[in-house]
């Protein structure tokens, strides 16, 4: 039979009662401790787990961190130049902290500025001055990906008031490439012209670049124009013939699959500046054929005898005798030398022809193609069998002869101009490839804060489960059957004699009711009790 709620506490009050001091006092401890790990439990579950937000900062970014962060209300550790706050607000704080350009760095800019106090030479100004502008430069420039840190020296004259004294200011630059990166010609002379152009009077040739390693950057091209050669010519020439080769490549890769095509091409190129200049003269056409560019002509006509005829002795001779024609009669001719006419004339004509003459002036291209070399490499032609083995077999003349036609017309192949191509198959030997294992979407941050949230919870849950049920509800049950047998033996009087007293009453009333309706059979009972009693 169960007890109530109230008599089970009180019995186990009772029990409780009647445990020595040092029960009462391991039980106490007990339950303490299991109140204790409960809430230490609870407190643990709720502590986040920190994270790094930014490590390595000075003391004023320190400063200037902590505050934004009070700010944002984000709670946050500091471990030395270290600060932490909780895991799922780490990317979070740190975008806000970048829209406050926070961490600036050991680098200051124009807030210099700011404090200036009253009283301040003008010296100390220009030196202020300087520093801020050495700060706001390097800022600047570490924005670039591939520019984990940099330092910028100014050189900046005093003003003179002579113009012959007068000095251009210059400045160098020392660049922390990080991962290994390097920069191209062009963001180098980006930076360059950046420098140049925030400082004023500042010459682009006064610019110094170097990296951490020593390297002079701002000038690479000097070794090559002592050696008269043009580091632009051969950026040119390797832009060409990997162009070339991702031409072959492209054509070649539906046919033969990925990663079964290697090409290189060599190219010769002019790089001459050359101008020619020819004038041509053709041959005299004739007059029909050609442009009159002049005419000019004059005639002279004048009266009188004049000696008409062959000049000579024959034409001052007597006429001889006249004689008739003998062709058609009435017809008179007139014979050289003879005749009585006495006109003179005189006529002159000049004509000028154009001149057939050809100019040609032709500058011929720079870098332009003078031959092209290709070679190229393809792989044996992969074959899987229906058990899933691979074997590898050359490609047979004719697909040999097509991937060298095809190559010929991606190339461009000019046999005038010597081109040679060279096609070989072979069978590659490259290395396995890496598996590069995926990461799982568990590793998120925000599912491992969860994960281990959840974890958190199944161990508090665990300890507090192992407690109730394992120690405290035993310790209860055995209080709740120990204070009845206890009783009984200290008072004398349990509650099993109560009820045989009650019992008692009950049967002597019993009794009186039996002698009063029946007397003979109450006689006959005493009378055998008495009998007994006296035998």
């Amino acid at each position: 039979m169960a007890l109530a709620p109230q008599q089970s506490l009180l019995t186990q009050i009772q029990g409780f009662t009647q445990l020595s001091n040092g029960q009462k006092l391991g039980l106490i401890i007990g339950i303490a401790a299991i109140i204790a790990l409960v809430a230490g439990g609870v407190l643990w579950y709720k502590t986040p787990t920190y994270q790094v937000l930014f490590s390595n900062l000075s003391d004023r970014d320190g400063g200037a961190v902590i505050g934004a962060l009070q700010q944002m209300n984000v709670p946050y550790k500091a471990e030395g130049s270290t600060i932490l706050v909780p895991m799922e607000s780490v990317y979070e704080a740190r975008l806000k902290l970048a829209s406050q350009g926070l961490p600036k760095g050991s680098v200051v800019g124009f807030e210099l500025m700011e404090g200036q106090k009253l009283g301040v030479s003008q010296f100390v100004e220009q030196v202020n001055y300087q520093r801020a502008l050495e700060g706001e430069l390097t800022r600047s420039i570490q924005s670039l990906s591939a520019v984990q840190g940099a330092r910028i020296h100014l050189a900046i004259p005093r003003p003179s008031v002579f113009l012959r004294d007068q000095q251009k200011p210059s400045a160098s630059v020392l660049l922390n490439l990080g991962g290994g990166r390097r920069l191209e010609p062009s963001q180098v002379s980006g930076i360059i012209h950046l420098i140049s152009s925030s400082v004023p009077d500042l010459p682009v040739q006064n610019v110094t670049v170097v990296d951490q390693n020593g390297n002079l950057l701002s000038g690479p091209d000097t070794n090559f124009k002592k050696a008269g050669l043009d580091p632009t010519q051969l950026d040119y020439l390797t832009q060409v013939e990997s162009s070339y080769a991702k031409r072959i490549e492209s054509i070649l890769t539906p046919i033969l699959g990925p990663e079964n095509v290697r090409a290189q091409v060599t190219a010769d190129l002019d790089f001459a500046q050359t101008e020619q200049t020819a004038e041509t003269y053709k041959p005299n056409p004739a007059p029909q054929e050609t442009s009159i560019r002049s005419l000019q002509s004059s005639e002279t006509l004048g009266g009188g005898a004049a000696p008409g005829g062959v000049p000579g002795a024959f034409s001052n001779q007597p006429p001889g005798t006249a004689s008739a024609p003998i062709t058609a009669p009435g017809a008179a001719a007139a014979q050289p030398g003879a005749g009585s006419t006495n006109a003179q004339g005189h006529k002159e004509q000049t004509v000028n022809y154009e001149l057939d003459k050809t100019i040609k002036h032709t500058k011929l291209p720079v870098g332009s193609v003078k031959r092209l070399s290709a070679a190229v490499v393809v792989n044996y032609r992969k074959t899987t069998s229906k058990d899933g083995k691979v074997s590898l077999s050359p490609l047979s003349q004719p697909e040999l002869t097509q991937v060298s036609n095809l190559v010929k017309e991606a190339l461009g192949f000019n046999q005038q101009r010597g081109d040679s191509v060279n096609v070989v198959n072979a069978a590659f030997n490259l290395p396995a490839p890496e598996k590069v294992e995926e990461a799982a979407f568990w590793e998120s941050p925000s599912l491992r804060a969860a994960g281990l949230g959840l974890l958190k919870f199944l161990a508090i849950a665990g300890v507090i489960w192992v407690l109730v049920f394992v120690v405290l509800r035993p310790i209860m049950r055995e209080l709740a059957r120990a204070p009845a047998p206890r009783a009984r033996e200290e008072a004398g009087v349990d509650f099993a004699t109560a009820q045989a007293r009650a019992g008692y009453e009950q049967n002597l009333a019993a009794a009186r009711e039996i002698a009063r309706q029946n007397p003979s059979v109450v006689a006959n009972v005493v009378r055998e009790w008495v009998g007994k009693e006296g035998g």
